[in-house]
């Protein structure tokens, strides 16, 4: 059994939404009771204490769209990539790294996500992956690593008609077979979605050899409208649709798929993203690098639809991206009054609303039944702190890198800012040797 104590706790309870002086009783997989310090002390007297140092004990983070075939990535410029547009960053880029990733590289890069998401206080995530250069078995490698590590993960491959119909149907198999294993699983630890790239690399041919194969098993995860790829494809060359009715008359739609992006969407494809109960997540840093756009989330929030926050693996800190959302959205609205409700809803409540469906567990609370994913943020006050103003010091206080101690399905994983449920340098050392190898192969040099 575990206290963490010794710090004020934000539980994301409308019951008992902040304890001055609070602490969390863990027991096993699930928080058992929250509640003053001095109360549980007593009451859990022989229970292991989580030290707080007086920082802000609270739900771990979700994040709702990454991609750990990225992972490897950080400091590679390869040779001649000088894209100008989203489509030449994809050929140049990504879709060079994927084409090169073996299983090995699978690994390297799942490790290296999840030790940064850890680090930032991450402790659920949704991936989307690829790896053309070996498609199967590479979901399983992913849900090897994150059980090692002890990360709560939601895994899809990303299928493609990029790479001909080999590797497409690798890609449905791949999903397929996962999302059967997942199924019958009850550990609360691994999901599976679905997964396909983006409309424009999506035949109609593939998308109903994607809903054959999921047969209703899972929701789907597919990037829509990211680019105006999506739409200049399904206008010119898809019999005049849009990318959003391409999807309904596949039968891709619905309450348990989110469809990444969604910047250039019309108010029909609203209205059927709305009909259909499809989920949106955005990713506000990734739209920004990629300048594609800003997402109308405003809108879409309007509307009723259902949006959710990601990274798309540009940063693992995902109070980061609350700050850029907000400011994105003010920018383009030219308006500084808009979007903090709507930023706290995506992060603290859509997010885990999405990984409570996915994980069938009560996540992004601290309550007692809830998984027992707690975080603590070293956060030294100088101005008030109390339940008026959390959210005010998570979005112009706290980055990720506040995170000192991370407790995952009542695990630690990280304490004090140090891995004690793994060998960090170990897994560094040899995530390394497997991202000099990707590098030499894209770069044809040693590294």
């Amino acid at each position: 059994m575990l206290l963490v104590a010794n710090g004020r706790v934000i539980t994301r309870d409308a019951d008992t939404p902040y304890l001055e002086h609070g602490a969390v009783a863990i027991d096993g997989e699930k928080i058992v009771e929250v509640g003053p310090e001095a109360e549980l002390a007593e009451k859990y007297a022989g229970a292991e204490y989580v030290d707080a140092h007086g920082g802000v004990i609270m739900p771990g983070l979700v994040n709702c769209h990454t991609h750990i075939y990225s992972g490897l990535a950080r400091g590679l410029s390869i040779k001649g990539c000088n894209p100008t547009n989203f489509l030449e960053n994809l050929e140049q880029q990504w879709w060079k790294i994927d084409d090169n990733l073996t299983l090995d590289g699978t690994r390297a890069s799942a490790y290296a996500t999840v030790l940064d998401s850890i680090r930032d206080g991450v402790t659920t995530i949704f991936d989307h992956h690829a790896s053309f250069c070996e498609i199967p078995g590479s979901l399983f490698a992913i849900k090897d690593v994150c059980e090692e590590t002890g990360i709560r993960a939601c895994l899809c491959y990303e299928t493609s008609d990029r790479r001909g119909p080999e590797k497409r149907d690798q890609a449905i198999a791949e999903n397929a077979e996962f999302a059967q294993w997942a199924s019958q699983q009850d550990s609360g630890m691994i999901a599976a979605m679905f997964g396909g790239h983006a409309t424009f690399t999506l035949s109609d041919e593939t998308m109903d050899k994607m809903a054959e194969a999921n047969n209703g098993l899972t929701g789907f995860h597919i990037h829509v409208c990211e680019g105006m790829n999506d739409v200049w494809d399904s206008r010119q060359k898809r019999g005049g649709i849009s990318p959003i009715e391409r999807l309904l008359q596949h039968d891709l739609l619905g309450p348990r798929t989110m469809l990444g992006h969604c910047i250039h969407v019309t108010p029909a494809e609203m209205d059927i993203i709305k009909e259909t109960g499809t989920h949106i997540v955005n990713n506000p840093e990734s739209n920004m690098g990629n300048a594609v756009g800003c997402a109308p989330v405003l809108e879409f929030f309007r509307r009723g639809i259902p949006v959710h926050m990601g990274t798309d693996a540009y940063t693992h800190d995902m109070l980061e991206s609350l700050k850029v959302f907000l400011i994105i959205q003010r920018h383009n609205a030219a308006m500084p009054n808009v979007g903090w409700v709507e930023a706290m809803t995506m992060l603290f409540q859509n997010n885990p609303a999405m990984a409570s469906e996915y994980f069938g567990r009560r996540i992004g609370v601290l309550a007692p039944g809830a998984a027992a994913d707690v975080i603590v943020m070293d956060y030294p006050v100088f101005t008030p702190f109390s339940d008026e103003n959390i959210d005010g010091h998570m979005l112009f206080g706290m980055m990720g890198k506040n995170c000192r101690t991370t407790i995952v399905n009542g695990k630690v994983l990280y304490r004090d800012r140090e891995f004690v449920a793994f060998d960090e340098e170990r897994i560094n050392a040899w995530t390394l040797e497997q991202s000099k190898k990707l590098w030499g192969t894209l770069n044809e040099r040693t590294y």
